[in-house]
């Protein structure tokens, strides 16, 4: 038999000796702090050990925080690009806005009679018939319009009613090739008569002859005669004069002051014959 694991003291009598060694130390350290240097050297050398034991969880915490900083970056850059993009929205409907309520100041400051009913109209639809320019706005007989009635926008004539609904009208513009204007030139009162040409950014001058006081840029006004539109309303602005003596009358070309082509708001007005209507005066309907 092997006795060699069983020489020396017992195992209870090497407990008791461990405690008492170990009770023995503790009272003399903290009497006489004999260990204090001691402890400084074996803390100096466990440190490292130390660092090394909490940098695996140093690491992860940041890592962590960096993933979470990185999320919260990416979460409020979302934030800010779907704020950006309703803000842009918002900007353009704005920008709409503020468009639609300067052409609706220009068209209700155009230059009417004091006591001139007026009537504000939406354009609904452009007649798609290449030989004829007509145009559908949103208001009819329930508003008092009727044939003839003259129709501006916010930079002068328009054109005419030709076709009245209950609830719609049909408008015959300037630039159609079978309406005609009676005008007045601003500069000097000479009268012609303005027709259309078919384009929307032409109307021709008939019956011109080669003496008459005309000019390039002359503005052309409505001049009242025939009844249907008032005096006084921008109609054209000459653009061009070719006197031919071969020929018997000059070529004059006209550029409508309407924007025909970009129609939006529309103005009605009543003449002085339908303000004797029960329609009060300075009536503006939107």
């Amino acid at each position: 038999m092997n006795l060699n694991f069983s020489a020396g003291p017992s195992l209870p009598h090497r407990l008791a000796l461990g405690l008492l060694l170990s009770v023995s130390l503790i009272i003399f350290d903290h009497k006489f702090n004999g260990f204090g240097t001691t402890r400084v050297y074996l803390n100096s050398l466990v440190s490292p050990l130390q660092y090394l034991a909490n940098l695996p969880g140093e690491l992860l915490n940041a890592s962590a925080t960096q993933l979470a900083s990185h999320q919260q970056l990416l979460d409020e850059n979302a934030q800010l690009t779907l704020q950006a993009t309703l803000m842009s929205e918002e900007l353009q409907r704005m920008t709409f806005l503020k468009e639609e309520n300067n052409r609706l100041r220009r068209l209700l400051n155009s230059p009417t009679k004091v006591n001139t009913r007026k009537l504000v109209a939406e354009l609904m639809a452009v007649d798609n018939n290449p030989y004829s320019h007509q145009i559908v706005i949103n208001k009819g007989a329930i508003n008092g319009v009727f044939e003839g009635q003259p129709v501006l926008d916010e930079n002068g004539v328009v054109g005419q009613i030709m076709q009245v609904s209950s609830t719609n009208s049909r408008v015959l513009l300037i630039a159609d090739i079978t309406h005609a204007i009676p005008v007045r030139v601003a500069r000097n009162n000479v009268r012609l008569v303005v027709t259309g040409s078919g384009s929307l950014d032409e109307l021709h001058i008939q019956h011109v002859s080669h003496s008459a006081d005309l000019q390039v840029g002359d503005l052309l006004l409505s001049s009242g005669l025939g009844k249907v539109f008032p005096e006084g309303y921008p109609v054209a602005e000459i653009t061009s004069i070719v006197r031919d003596e071969s020929r018997p009358f000059s070529v004059v070309r006209a550029k409508p002051i309407a924007q025909l082509d970009r129609l939006k708001y529309l103005l009605l007005l009543w003449t002085d014959e339908e303000e004797q209507s029960p329609a009060e005066p300075e009536d503006i309907e939107l």
